[in-house]
């Protein structure tokens, strides 16, 4: 397969194209609308054995569950090492896109590290995420904030008890999922360790809640998010939380994703990587 398609269908299959520019873009190096467009069935299949040859890791198990929630059962991707009883629980939240295949490499990455992870998919409430994630958007719109956040709570409860589970867990989330992490820390006083990568922060209010210890990942270059770090970290200070905060030089929002070439930043992602692990393994032991 030319390797450039493969791109433009990472783009699109990851939201970066609709798809329109997709086919036009690939018609353009296939000889034609009908040749991209009868090619677009082949890179799904081909997506597809390469998310089965990953979940078949021989050192981890992986499935799809499903666990009791507020809106009802949350389908979730669960991966945990091959070897062991009982392990210390990870949750990972998604960002804006869903559960895609980039978290759930996330979520076996994790497993790696000797954790029990799951994956909650945020989506479960309106059908789940999609195949076709172009116009996933108006999906996130349809859900209900504060029910979603008793979902992503429950999945704490969930693991608590979990009978691979240590009954120790934290949580972690990018983008959309770095916020949803801060508000599973306010919301969930059984959490143990939260690690919010560029996520929007909690009220001053809400920071007084919080009783897992926080490690927060920043980008260097996100107004947007960044502007509310000095009110966040004046909160922490005041409440006497047990927290770091961590801005890495030279990256941009969303530096940890490395299915989207314009944002990862590899030696950021590696170290804040390293320090998410290592505070875990601190934390959750």
């Amino acid at each position: 397969m030319d390797k450039r398609v493969t791109d433009l269908y990472n783009d699109y299959r990851n939201g970066r194209s609709d798809r329109r520019s997709f086919i036009k873009k690939v018609a353009l190096l296939t000889g034609g609308v009908a040749a991209a467009r009868a090619l677009l069935p082949a890179l799904r299949e081909n997506e597809l054995r390469a998310a089965t040859a990953e979940q078949t890791e021989p050192d981890l198990i992986t499935e799809f569950i499903k666990y009791p929630a507020a809106t009802g059962e949350m389908r979730a991707y669960m991966a945990r090492p091959k070897t062991g009883a009982k392990f210390a629980s990870v949750i990972v939240i998604h960002e804006n896109r869903g559960l895609v295949p980039h978290i759930q490499d996330v979520t076996r990455r994790m497993a790696r590290e000797g954790f029990l992870a799951v994956a909650p998919d945020a989506l479960s409430p309106v059908g789940g995420t999609p195949d076709d994630i172009s116009n996933v958007g108006e999906l996130f719109k349809k859900l209900n904030g504060e029910e979603t956040t008793k979902n992503f709570v429950a999945a704490v409860k969930y693991l608590k008890t979990h009978p691979n589970s240590n009954g120790k867990v934290g949580c972690t989330g990018f983008c959309w999922g770095g916020a949803m992490t801060n508000q599973v820390a306010v919301n969930s006083p059984d959490l143990d360790a939260a690690v919010p990568y560029y996520g929007r922060q909690p009220s001053e209010e809400d920071v007084a809640r919080i009783k897992a210890p926080v490690m927060a990942h920043y980008a260097e270059n996100d107004a947007g998010i960044n502007a509310g770090i000095p009110a966040f970290e004046e909160a922490l200070k005041k409440y006497k939380k047990e927290y770091q905060l961590f801005t890495y030089p030279g990256t941009g929002h969303g530096f940890n994703n490395d299915t989207n070439p314009g944002r990862f930043h590899e030696e950021a992602a590696k170290l804040a990587w390293g320090r998410t692990v290592g505070f875990f393994k601190e934390k959750l032991k």
